[in-house]
């Protein structure tokens, strides 16, 4: 069958273990789906949801869509080729609609059943790219995911190193100040000023179980 945006190629042999949400930035859906299926752009996504809880396939999930760019994750670049990436219709200012969220979900528990992706595996494009990109941003409601199990979220950890646990999530190694911006705006995106005890206590909790982060799901009274 022929797929809307012609934007992508071989996945060089790896499989998909991750999942990058996006947000698409731009003032409307049919616009983003425009310019993610333009052959000039050079950029696409697996899928892409509208305000609605429409969601289409642009590109097969078994090939290498262009929408992570520069980045790592686990000490590991290239994450298109590893990678099923969701842009959400949003300009990026205000708050992801119900159907939207709900279809989310829905999209969510079929690729990660369909690829074995656990839920650590579920990340924003500013986790991989903390120096570049701020998607899908402090309004994108990863605590409700995490609830079903379909994303990561911590709870108390011991007071440890903030950089080492970092490490163990998975943050590439940019400068601090902006790798504790991106750990903040996922998880923290009410924080402000100089690394705090809060930070290394939830940054911890996460890192202790990495790789795996054991299944993801935190207890109601983590959230």
């Amino acid at each position: 069958m022929g797929w809307p945006s012609p934007n992508h190629g071989d996945r060089r042999g790896q499989v998909p273990d991750l999942i990058v949400i996006h947000y698409t930035g731009m003032s409307d859906c049919a616009g983003a789906r425009a310019r993610l299926c333009d052959p000039a752009a050079e950029v696409s996504a697996h899928w892409l949801i509208d305000e609605q809880g429409r969601a289409e396939a642009l590109v097969p999930e078994e090939r290498r869509a262009w929408h992570a760019g520069a980045g790592s994750w686990q000490g590991r670049e290239d994450v298109n080729s590893r990678s099923i990436g969701i842009e959400l219709a949003n300009p990026g200012d205000r708050p992801f609609p119900e159907p939207q969220m709900a279809a989310l979900e829905v999209l969510l528990r079929g690729i990660m059943a369909r690829w074995r992706i656990a839920a650590a595996g579920v990340i924003g494009h500013s986790d991989m790219a903390p120096d570049r990109k701020i998607d899908p941003g402090p309004r994108f409601d990863w605590a409700r995911l995490a609830r079903q199990g379909l994303a990561v979220w911590p709870g108390q950890g011991d007071d440890r190193p903030l950089a080492e646990m970092l490490d163990a999530i998975g943050y590439p190694a940019v400068d601090d100040a902006l790798r504790l911006a991106a750990f903040r705006l996922r998880f923290r995106p009410w924080a402000r000023g100089a690394e705090n005890e809060a930070d290394r206590r939830a940054a911890a909790s996460l890192g202790a179980a990495a790789p795996g982060l054991a299944d993801g799901k935190p207890s109601p009274a983590d959230i």
